[in-house]
């Protein structure tokens, strides 16, 4: 039993491309502290203990250990996955392969697609399930045999059992499911339908697949974790941030990864929309700038935004819930180079954190945005972000931009450097107007949200960009992802098929459906996680016209027992006319899916507990100044000792705040203002 007078730290972790970030929060004490270590590209259990160490000191302190992981992310990307095979029905194995007959160029017959199971790892049995749930032909358990063992010999380490309509009558697909684990050497065996018992044959397959290739990756690197953990003399209990933004326990990780293919970012879009809420702003656009991206995401009215399916590369597609992020390379290692047509481009290749960009002395000779940055005045040579290195080359980064980019363009390396951060913060915007703008919400409601270990350094032109109302800076904004997973919620949720016409359907049958799966997973999360200061439930139903193809969601009341027909027309109603515009008189509704998720609230971090506690004046922060170069020209600008400045502090742009984890630009035009939370909150000086 653990000792509760020494067991009482709660930490977060978040593994990036180039730094692994650390959040420590003492809960007796209420003292928080950071801290950021290098990545370790080949094994990152080496730099999650390596950042624990670091910021937690002593592990038998740790109570729980919350983790945003890329390693799910990074394998799908990188096609480094378990060898895997499928067995699938007779005449259904080339579904993984022939998608929805998209292309990865849309104009042009050119472009390649491999799926991540080759065809002669895709066997067939003979069985069939009918779309209304018949058993046409029932399961041929031999066959299934036969299957299994052929993987086996070829070299599968996991593998996905996938039948045509199973989401209809699951029944031929558990026994088969159940023969194969007699006699798979592990325990990598993915159902589909336990996946995904919805309709659409190819999402279900694609996402059940790439459960069983990430299975055996994810498995052993979250079993190093506990090892790693355990050696260092910590009993504590590890959680994994899931896709959705809620947590699950590290059991239920390795048995389903697929929940954790964007894990690492929604931790930071949760960190986000709980910060804003409690800084008083409920419209948030979030953006986590990196060593290697930028992820942009939404909050409105204090709630972010889930997406049913995600395409995390072509082909790569993935239902399940999923914090709604889009990325584009663009992060501080994101590389400048001049294109094919002349002109200056950056990412979307990074430098990463091994090499990095070049002024790391470490082997890059390309040009990086933060080799502009630094270039430009921005970036402190001598007090470089994350203790990795004590001081950057800046005449190595010189040089390179001078080589690479100043000369081919004829211009100054300083207006090279300069262009640069124009580029990467032109390609920051659309990434933004993505999200906002095209999809009809007005940038003059929002503020931004920067964060990452560079994204406080582009708050201000991202705001002159897309004309943004505010930024707001949290206070240790380089590990905002870490601090994400310290306020993230447990969350079990599930979808399923009702695939009816809406005047056809036993509205009391599918309430107690709904109720009683909802009652299911609060049992399982009261049984899972004591310290739950209470549980929420959420009900939602995909719905379409009949004779379309792509459905809308339906938020509807927490108590199933209260719907009725007309409620459920009412609430679609109401939902299609806010995405569409108007209705569609005359015309059935279908009921495809089912959605009941259910959170377990934990106990919330107090943030202002992270507020400067000095009483130093604004002025006895300034720690000196320097050139900097701003809209073509160099000015001299204060520096600031960022987590020295107090509460109500005003700090007039051009400005320029250092701390460990990042650094923070204030433009001419604006100010920045510190709230009782020890936010740093960005605004337009009035003229």
């Amino acid at each position: 039993m653990k000792n509760l007078k020494q067991v009482n730290k709660l930490v977060g972790v978040d593994v990036g491309g180039t730094f692994t970030d650390v959040f420590v929060l003492n809960q007796s004490s209420g003292h928080v502290s950071v801290s950021k270590v290098a990545s370790t590209v080949g094994d990152q259990s080496i730099g999650f203990l390596n950042g624990i160490g670091q910021g937690a000191k002593h592990f038998d302190e740790i109570n729980t250990v919350v983790h945003g992981t890329t390693v799910g992310t990074n394998a799908l990307l990188e096609r480094k996955g378990a060898k895997t095979g499928i067995i699938t029905t007779k005449g259904f194995r080339d579904v993984l392969e022939m998608r929805r007959r998209d292309r990865p160029t849309t104009w042009g017959l050119w472009g390649m697609f491999e799926p991540v199971v080759p065809r002669n790892l895709r066997l067939e049995v003979t069985e069939r399930t009918l779309a209304d749930g018949t058993i046409s032909v029932p399961i041929d358990l031999n066959e299934v045999k036969d299957a299994a063992e052929t993987l086996i010999k070829l070299g599968c380490d996991a593998v996905s059992v996938f039948f045509i309509n199973a989401f209809a009558n699951l029944e031929n697909e558990k026994l088969a499911v159940s023969e194969v684990r007699k006699i798979w050497p592990n325990p990598y065996v993915t159902c589909a339908t336990e996946i995904l018992p919805e309709i659409r044959e190819f999402e279900r397959c694609s996402t059940s697949t790439l459960n069983a290739y990430l299975q055996p990756v994810v498995a052993n690197y979250l079993d190093r974790l506990k090892k790693g953990l355990y050696e260092k003399g910590s009993s504590s209990d590890v959680l994994i941030v899931q896709s959705n933004g809620g947590l699950m326990d590290v059991d239920l990780a390795a048995q389903f990864p697929i929940r954790t293919a964007l894990s690492g970012p929604a931790a930071g879009v949760k960190a986000a929309q709980y910060i804003g809420s409690e800084a008083g702003f409920e419209n948030i656009i979030t953006c986590d700038m990196g060593g290697t991206s930028f992820d942009v995401s939404l909050v409105k009215n204090g709630k972010s935004t889930l997406a049913a399916q995600t395409e995390i590369d072509f082909g790569m597609v993935v239902r399940t819930p999923m914090v709604e992020i889009s990325t584009i390379g663009a992060g501080g290692g994101s590389i400048a180079h001049i294109d094919q047509g002349g002109l200056l481009s950056v990412g979307p290749k990074s430098a990463g954190s091994d090499p990095g960009p070049v002024c790391y002395g470490l082997g890059n000779n390309q040009p990086t945005v933060t080799d502009a940055n630094l270039l430009l005045g921005r970036i402190n040579p001598d007090r470089p972000i994350g203790g990795k290195l004590e001081k950057l080359d800046v005449d190595a980064a010189y040089h390179a931009v001078e080589k690479q980019i100043a000369t081919p363009l004829k211009l100054t390396v300083y207006e090279a450097a300069d262009a640069i951060v124009r580029v990467a913060n032109a390609k920051m915007a659309g990434a933004i107007r993505l999200v906002s703008v095209e999809r009809g919400h007005d940038p003059k409601q929002f503020a931004i949200m920067p964060f990452g270990g560079g994204g406080s350094l582009h708050a201000g032109a991202l705001m002159k960009e897309i004309g943004l109302v505010a930024s707001i800076i949290p206070r240790y904004p380089g590990v905002t992802s870490a601090l994400g997973c310290v306020v993230a919620d447990m969350r079990l949720d599930i979808v399923q098929t009702v695939n009816q016409m809406l005047d056809d359907l036993d509205i009391d049958a599918l309430s107690r459906k709904m109720d009683d799966q909802a009652l299911k997973f609060e049992q399982a999360l009261s049984k899972a996680e004591n310290s739950l200061t209470g549980l929420s439930r959420s009900f939602e139903l995909d719905m379409l016209y009949l004779g379309q193809t792509h459905s809308i969601s339906i938020p509807l009341p927490n108590d199933p027992k209260t719907y009725t027909i007309k409620s459920i027309i009412d609430a679609f109603n109401e939902v299609y006319v806010e995405t569409y515009g108007r209705l569609l008189p005359g015309i059935a509704l279908r009921v495809v899916n089912m959605r009941v998720a259910v959170v377990g609230h934990r106990p919330k971090l107090d943030l202002s507990s992270m507020a400067p506690i000095l009483s130093k004046k604004v002025d006895e922060c300034v720690t000196g100044s320097r050139l900097v170069w701003c809209d073509g020209a160099e000015i001299s600008v204060k520096i600031y000792e960022r987590l020295d400045v107090p509460v109500g502090a005003k700090v007039l742009g051009p400005a320029i705040l250092e701390q460990p984890d990042t650094t923070i630009f204030i433009e001419p035009s604006m100010f920045g203002i510190v709230d009782k939370f020890g936010n740093l909150i960005i605004k337009w000086i009035e003229a």
